[in-house]
């Protein structure tokens, strides 16, 4: 099979190269001239000659609106257009409804696996028609972990980036947890081998997870993260979930403290934040603030 693949960076880019182990092709299109395959949309929508034709969008969400408008003249009626990237999920549906004024057909896919899904696979989410999620299973099945996990069709349209947008906040609780808890145990006096603690847990509790071995392999890096700042980020689905929980009438106590302690690391530096910080450099490349950075 052949898929155009509009957006090459940190994910994008290997993505790209996990299709292409899958033995199908991909053209790729980024302004980066240094990565890209072709030198305009227009092009890479010529270089696909099978029917339907396929094109995931690997963009951040505030170019999206932009592409897919670009790419609609382009597209012929029963094409696809994916957008993988996080998107807010209540985008889909009048996504899907402006390209079906062309007879294009949409797919939103909640894409998870940061900067290790080239080797450990990605996790997919996916909303959409079932017709045209049969089309595209293939790129699926190329991106997706070996064995039968990793891959769920959620919904309709919206669903595949509401149950991302919902992983990502389940996301932020598990880290704060882990942050803090870190942070106790740095304060111990008693304590004296915080990291060996953590590895130790790796294996026969009930806590052990992936983001425990990036704990452990961010200690090994910098074992009391003195290098990082009390910063982190938070990339906007943290506060999609909170307000999506208020307008459903679902208490998310957990995740809503977790964004809330982001925003007070944003103000003032805070210890377990530096924790948290390194998580997200782990497993998904986001920057972290190192001390004597000026902001």
């Amino acid at each position: 099979m052949r898929i155009g693949l509009v957006g090459l960076g940190k994910m994008g880019h290997n993505m790209r190269a996990r299709i292409r182990n899958g033995g199908h092709e991909v053209v790729g299109y980024d302004r980066n001239p240094e990565v890209t395959d072709v030198g305009s949309l227009a092009e890479l929508v010529d270089q696909l000659t099978e029917s339907p034709r396929v094109v995931w969008l690997m963009l951040p969400i505030d170019v999206v609106n932009a592409t897919i408008e670009q790419l609609t003249p382009l597209l012929a009626p029963g094409d696809i257009v994916i957008d993988g990237g996080n998107s807010k999920w209540t985008w889909d549906e009048i996504h899907a409804q402006q390209l079906a004024k062309d007879g294009i057909h949409f797919v939103d896919v909640g894409t998870s696996g940061g900067v290790w899904g080239l080797q450990n696979g990605y996790a997919l989410m996916v909303g959409g028609d079932d017709a045209d999620i049969a089309s595209c299973q293939p790129i699926f099945d190329a991106l997706k972990p070996e064995g039968e996990f990793g891959f769920v069709h959620a919904g309709g349209h919206g669903a595949g980036h509401f149950a991302k947008m919902v992983h990502n906040g389940i996301e932020y609780g598990l880290m704060q947890a882990y942050a803090e808890g870190w942070e106790l145990l740095e304060a111990a006096e008693e304590v004296t081998h915080v990291k060996e603690i953590f590895r130790s847990w790796r294996v026969g509790t009930v806590i052990r997870s992936w983001l425990l071995d990036l704990m452990v392999q961010a200690m090994d890096e910098d074992e009391h993260l003195d290098k990082i700042e009390g910063f982190a980020a938070d990339s906007g689905e943290g506060r999609w979930t909170v307000n999506a929980a208020v307008d459903y009438g679902v208490a998310v106590p957990t995740i809503s403290a977790a964004l809330f302690a982001r925003f007070v690391s944003q103000q003032e530096d805070s210890p377990a934040m530096k924790m948290v910080a390194a998580m997200r450099n782990q497993f998904g490349g986001h920057a972290v603030r190192t001390e004597g950075d000026a902001g």
